[in-house]
């Protein structure tokens, strides 16, 4: 049985307001699909950026070197093709240009076919009271689960 392979960005969630999502699909190597299978994988620093063909790329993604590769092997931070419907490339591209939103990566998983598949997201930055809101708001769900963990 094959173990789920779930990488989160927990950091953009917190640091971002997600605005839109999309699953994309990722262009790799051999080894770089191995190397995520294993879970050998880092989306923490990574972002999203257009080329000037208006092709998608995703930025510092760290996947470690297979470990029984040969002179082969990837290189661990370089960048990566990201694979959408061209409608979809359209849009996020108007939206990063006009109106100034980032595109970041927030999961990377496999799927059932075994396919590594992003989840990007369309964000704009929080401000510091923002981020302020969501660690009160995170400390209280924490202390409510608690109180109820403790009545029962």
């Amino acid at each position: 049985m094959q173990k789920k392979i779930n990488i989160q960005n927990k950091r953009a969630r917190f640091e971002y307001e997600t605005l839109d999502k999309y699953v994309a699909g990722i262009v790799l190597s051999g080894t770089e699909i191995k190397s995520i299978r294993l879970g050998k994988a880092s989306i923490a620093e990574s972002f999203c950026e257009f080329n000037d063909r208006g092709e998608l790329f995703v930025i510092n993604m760290y996947i470690q070197e297979y470990s029984h590769g040969t002179h082969y092997n990837h290189q661990p931070r370089s960048e990566r093709k990201l694979l959408l419907n061209k409608n979809e490339l359209r849009k996020l591209n108007k939206e990063v240009k006009n109106v100034g939103l980032t595109i970041v990566p927030l999961r990377l998983f496999v799927n059932d076919r075994g396919l590594a598949k992003m989840e990007i997201a369309l964000v704009k930055g929080k401000k510091l009271h923002d981020k302020r809101e969501t660690i009160k708001d995170r400390d209280n769900k924490r202390n409510l689960d608690r109180i109820k963990k403790d009545y029962r």
